[in-house]
């Protein structure tokens, strides 16, 4: 297991590390009528984490579909734009094949299988993987799953259906570790969870990310959980980027304090303050 690094020697890997993924100004539409994407951009550096924040319905799960190929299954298209992966273009591919290049998409809503037990449900993610390395490779990787989900080995057993929502995402994100990702994309992974449990999933998250140097791409609306384990943020509003930076910069805007946080600079803020929303976001403006 890798020694922790300090932030310090954090920040130098990542500054030392190159763009794994870039999203250069796409623009996604549905069913050749409604725009929902507009020249969104962004990149996530070898060893990152970046999260892409933003209220529900600001186009945070198109973007990572649009990332993961899998718009057409429901009349999307990525109309402008590129998006590269390791320097090269990558909207040509299948889903499949872009999950045996590295790249898995962690579904919202955790999708398992639940007529299969828990530990079916971890092999089916190394099914792209063919029999690259054997029964003995899957078997290791399968009781390094374990090792980070322990709760999981306890319920291996178990039918995934009848275990709790926690547990589901804790076997959605085993099962796309079992693929082998150089990059998860992982989709509002506290929703309906509770805090305790979401803390919990950061926290191995940060792990796989120090430990395994998988790179993740967060979408969240929990802004304060997300910014305090990413090191890179962008916020989405609207099918648009209105704001980016580290997330130690983003964590102290005032703005984002009050409109994601719910921290308000001058004091506590009343309901009747919501009208004044979009006219007081700078970057609206």
């Amino acid at each position: 297991m890798a020694v922790a690094l300090g932030h310090d020697d954090r920040a130098a890997r990542l500054a030392a590390g190159g763009a794994l993924l870039r999203v250069n100004n796409i623009e996604v539409i549905y069913d050749h009528v409604i725009l929902v994407l507009k020249g969104v951009s962004l990149e996530v550096r070898e060893g990152g984490i970046v999260a892409l924040l933003g209220a529900n319905g600001a186009g945070k799960t198109t973007t990572l579909k649009a990332i993961s190929n899998l718009l057409r299954a429901e009349r999307g298209d990525v109309t402008k734009g590129t998006i590269e992966y390791q320097g090269r273009r990558v909207e040509h591919l299948s889903p499949n094949e872009l999950v045996k290049s590295g790249v898995i998409q962690v579904m919202e809503g955790r999708h398992c299988f639940g007529h299969l037990t828990v530990d079916e449900n971890l092999l089916t993610g190394a099914f792209t993987r063919g029999t690259m390395g054997g029964q003995a490779e899957i078997r290791r990787d399968l009781d390094l799953v374990y090792g980070y989900f322990p709760r999981l080995q306890q319920r291996r057993k178990s039918l995934a259906g009848y275990v709790s929502g926690g547990e589901q995402q804790m076997v959605a994100i085993g099962r796309a570790l079992m693929a082998r990702p150089k990059m998860i994309l992982l989709d509002e992974p506290s929703m309906g969870l509770a805090p305790q449990i979401v803390e919990e999933i950061f926290d191995i998250v940060q792990r796989l990310n120090r430990d395994e140097g998988v790179s993740f791409l967060l979408a969240e609306q929990n802004t304060n959980i997300a910014l305090r384990y990413a090191d890179y943020g962008y916020i989405l509003e609207n099918g648009r980027i209105v704001l980016d930076g580290d997330a130690a910069t983003l964590r102290a805007n005032e703005d984002v304090k009050e409109f994601y946080l719910g921290i308000a600079g001058s004091g506590r803020k009343s309901y009747r303050d919501v009208k004044h929303y979009k006219r007081r976001k700078r970057w609206l403006a």
